[in-house]
């Protein structure tokens, strides 16, 4: 199975605490965040990995080169307008078309067995989209998930406000899809920011009756969004060493 790793961009809350440091890689436990995501991916038995890259992009490749250190093969796509995660995605159609591939964010943090967790889940249950989700008291920075009692999918809501959702779901940021998704994600119109983001199209499958299904996260989690998310994961890694 391929990988595709989202690892654009500056978020504008982080500025203060990078400056000009992509936040893929600030350091996390002695390690680059994305240093975390890329030992996870050779756990799981995954070998191909399309690093798709925005702003301050050339750091990242610098950064990770060829992928030898980590026994894997890296190649680069540069997304050169900031219009989503879907257009983003798009970029690596061609590297990843032949068949399910896995999808993660440059910044996620999480046990390193859940790549491999994930991977596993999927080949017990094969679908459309499978995506990892947290729990979490009010699931209103990232996306609401609705699932049912044998973990479908039935409903994703993108950043709901605050106290409106009846989940206590998030979407954890990683995935295994299908091409499928590729011909949804061709189809989105923009947001109201003018992005195209891929909850927009993992809803519109639902919408179609595509077999959607969630697999919860094990374990440490954190999408680094914030400074403060970031001082929050380094506490909880020196409580726990040798866990990431």
């Amino acid at each position: 199975m391929t990988a595709v790793i989202l690892a654009a961009g500056l978020g504008t809350r982080m500025g203060a605490l990078t400056g000009n440091l992509p936040k893929p890689l600030l350091p996390l436990s002695g390690r680059p965040i994305i240093d975390h995501v890329f030992t996870g991916l050779r756990a799981a038995g995954i070998r191909e990995v399309v690093v798709i890259t925005g702003y301050l992009g050339e750091q990242i490749e610098s950064h990770l080169g060829t992928g030898e250190r980590w026994g894997l093969r890296l190649t680069y796509r540069s997304q050169t307008q900031p219009d989503g995660t879907a257009r983003a995605l798009l970029l690596a159609r061609e590297a990843v078309s032949g068949g399910p591939f896995l999808l993660s964010w440059g910044d996620i943090v999480v046990e390193p067995e859940q790549y491999a967790v994930l991977v596993a889940e999927y080949g017990r249950t094969p679908c459309d989209v499978m995506l990892t989700v947290n729990a979490t008291a009010d699931p209103w920075r990232g996306a609401a998930v609705y699932v049912d009692s044998d973990w479908r999918v039935t409903d994703l809501i993108e950043k709901p406000p605050r106290g409106s959702s009846r989940t206590p779901w998030n979407n954890a940021g990683i995935f295994i899809l299908t091409p499928l998704i590729f011909s949804y994600a061709e189809q989105l119109r923009p947001s109201p920011r003018g992005e195209y983001e891929l909850p927009q199209a993992i809803t519109a499958m639902i919408a179609d009756g595509r077999v959607v299904r969630a697999c919860p996260v094990r374990g440490f989690w954190s999408d680094l969004g914030t400074p403060e998310d970031l001082a929050a994961a380094e506490r909880a890694l020196r409580s726990a060493p040798g866990r990431v």
